[in-house]
């Protein structure tokens, strides 16, 4: 009930973190290990369309089609995981949303619940803007650094909204492994994000 009111709440609320950020602070704290987080959240406006274009055609190409679950991509990943190929990610923008406010990186049976419940309401109360516009500065884009404007300024040195096509795909290309990839050795993966982009017209 309270993730249902606070997902209500960041209809006007911008979160002040997430389950991700606290998980991040307590794994260094147990580890010993220095952390400095860069966090800021600033509007959709000021998110260049290049860097929303590219984390969409990386991470959820349906995100305007679908209402929270991407059934399509979910059966294909099933059908790939049966035929033992590889199988393919299908968590859309939405529940990655969820996931990271509140549950953090783990897996469970009891957190795909809890977002089988979660997500829908995500989609009703805070429309496709909204939701986009809070991944985008909510999620990890490298070790202490969350949303578009810290991930722009870390390695580019640039605002969020003066991101290049080109930039904008190598970092949509870390966020499925933040933690061990980086813009500068994602060559074929931002290719193909960007040839993604050309063909959703971009």
């Amino acid at each position: 009930m309270l993730a249902v009111l606070t997902l209500v709440g960041a209809q006007w609320i911008d979160p002040p973190t997430t389950a991700v950020h606290i998980q991040r602070r307590v794994q260094s704290w147990i580890h010993s290990t220095p952390y400095h987080e860069r966090y800021k959240f600033i509007p959709l406006s000021q998110i260049s369309p290049n860097l929303q274009h590219a984390v969409i055609a990386a991470e959820d190409a349906r995100f305007y089609q679908h209402y929270g679950f991407d059934w399509r991509q979910i059966q294909i990943a099933a059908d790939e995981d049966l035929e033992g190929g590889r199988a393919r990610g299908a968590s859309t923008i939405t529940q990655q949303l969820v996931k990271n406010l509140f549950f953090g990186t783990g897996r469970s049976v009891l957190r795909k619940g809890a977002e089988f419940i979660l997500v829908p309401v995500a989609e009703v109360v805070l429309g496709k803007q909204r939701i986009l516009e809070l991944y985008l500065n909510v999620v990890e884009w490298g070790p202490g650094v969350y949303g578009a404007d810290a991930a722009c300024r870390y390695y580019y040195r640039v605002p969020a909204r003066n991101i290049d096509p080109e930039q904008a795909a190598r970092l949509a290309a870390i966020l499925p492994a933040p933690l061990k990839r980086h813009p500068d050795r994602m060559d074929s993966y931002s290719a193909l994000i960007l040839e993604r982009m050309r063909q959703m017209a971009w």
